[in-house]
């Protein structure tokens, strides 16, 4: 099979790998659809923590946003798998230690990470091998396209869920990529009034047609009590923005990363009486998002702004942007040799 490997930091290749087989516990699905997330841009760069914490290494094939159709099951997996569209959880616990026991198998100190963390391949491939226990069904009604974005969906859900909004609060929502405009939209569709601050300079065009009235920028944002804000930007200052930002009694969220650390005065924090949480995962999420897609009560296909095949990949994780090329902030990968 074709897959897209990454050698070293900027180096990669299209490869001709073996097909993987399907050990015992695991299936192998012909995959249909890939995103490509802001995570596989930084091993690209070479940046990305784990790689300098030995969780990672090159060579590596990324790819943790999937869906796709089960080609092939191992010993003990019923055979009723085979055929069924299915995308995965990215987190795969050990399964033994005391966190995964207690339902919190995406953050076990064993676990590995589908096509990030500990030597386990991604869906950058024609096909890919992933333990049963970490598939989730697609109905009919969510397509490969949905399907790949059920991953950040299911982080965003978490990061809506987590502000604890009611219908008529008002939440901000501090950078409008892929996983902020997804967690405006699963907080749209809970009833939140919701506000999403951009970059100065950066067209508000996009989250406009998306629906969203209320786009700033840190020079235009208007002075009113935020009941929620939620960090899903990469720029170190904004959480202690988002600590200012806050109505006392609220939530602040972070679900984005940025590659220096941000500091916040606790002080503000007790003071205010603010709760503040952390987002790692999509994993309690996957299952609802789905169902937010079947149902239509969020519609993410706006965000994809091309789809592409491998040996477009590498051109895409060093910023280039496909040949017409949507508005949108998502590109997706389509590994299939006939797409």
């Amino acid at each position: 099979m074709r897959a897209f490997v990454l050698t070293g930091p900027g180096a990669y290749e299209v490869q001709d790998l073996p097909a993987p087989v399907a050990a015992p516990g695991e299936v192998v699905v012909d995959v249909e659809r890939v995103g490509v997330c802001g995570t596989d841009v930084e091993f690209f760069t070479g940046a990305m923590a784990y790689l300098h914490q030995g969780h990672s290494g090159y060579p590596m094939r990324p790819g943790h946003e999937w869906a796709g159709r089960v080609a092939a099951v191992g010993d003990g997996v019923e055979r009723g798998w085979v055929g069924r569209r299915v995308m995965g959880d990215t987190m795969l616990g050990c399964g033994g230690c005391r966190r995964c026991l207690r339902g919190h198998q995406h953050v076990c100190e064993k676990r590995q990470e589908v096509g990030i963390r500990g030597a386990r391949a991604g869906a950058l491939a024609e096909r890919l091998a992933v333990p049963a226990s970490s598939l989730h069904v697609l109905p009919d009604s969510v397509d490969a396209v949905l399907g790949a974005l059920v991953e950040p969906g299911g982080n965003a859900l978490r990061a809506a869920q987590a502000t604890a909004a009611r219908t008529g609060d008002r939440v901000l929502v501090l950078g409008p990529g892929t996983i902020g405009l997804l967690t405006a939209m699963f907080l749209r569709a809970a009833g939140a009034q919701v506000h999403l601050l951009d970059r100065v300079g950066n067209s508000p065009a996009f989250a406009h047609a998306l629906g969203f009235e209320h786009v700033w920028d840190e020079r235009s944002l208007p002075d009113l009590p935020f009941d929620a804000v939620v960090d899903a930007s990469n720029a170190a200052h904004l959480p202690e923005r988002a600590l200012e930002l806050v109505e006392p009694g609220g939530r602040v969220v972070c679900i984005g990363l940025a590659s220096d650390p941000s500091w916040i005065d606790t002080r503000t924090l007790v003071l205010k009486d603010v709760t503040a949480v952390g987002v790692l995962s999509a994993s309690p999420g996957l299952d609802a998002t789905i169902r937010a897609y079947a149902s239509g009560a969020v519609d993410p296909r706006p965000l994809v702004a091309a789809t592409v095949s491998l040996d477009e990949v590498g051109q895409v994780l060093a910023g280039g942007r496909p040949e017409g090329a949507g508005p949108g902030p998502k590109i997706h990968v389509d590994p299939r040799p006939d797409r």
